[in-house]
């Protein structure tokens, strides 16, 4: 993220020392629509459990996403009402876009 050029008003926050509350993880599902889309199918404690062979709902992202950090889909940039997952070519793209605008 340090490619990124963040600015100081942006708060980096590691979450493997310090997990996610659910109050944060709310406000990201608020704005990134579901759970799933938080969710890192990558991971893999996501593999070795055989997840990919389950019927996953919501409230199982849910609780894997409070449960271990590993299941946090990353980077996430989170500024006001904007939420950017991933680090996919789009993803990041658009988030040298976004802080582009708040220099």
């Amino acid at each position: 993220m340090a490619a990124w050029n963040i600015p100081h008003q942006v708060e980096l926050r590691e979450i493997k020392s310090q997990a996610l509350s659910e109050q944060e993880l709310e406000e990201m599902q608020r704005l990134a629509g579901s759970y799933e889309a938080l969710f890192s199918k990558r991971a893999q404690l996501y593999k070795s459990r055989g997840l990919g062979q389950q019927d996953l709902k919501e409230a199982d992202y849910r609780d894997l996403l409070l449960e271990h950090y590993t299941f946090l889909k990353r980077p996430v940039l989170v500024y006001e009402d904007h939420i950017f997952i991933g680090n996919a070519k789009k993803t990041a793209a658009a988030v040298q876009a976004f802080l582009a605008e708040l220099n």
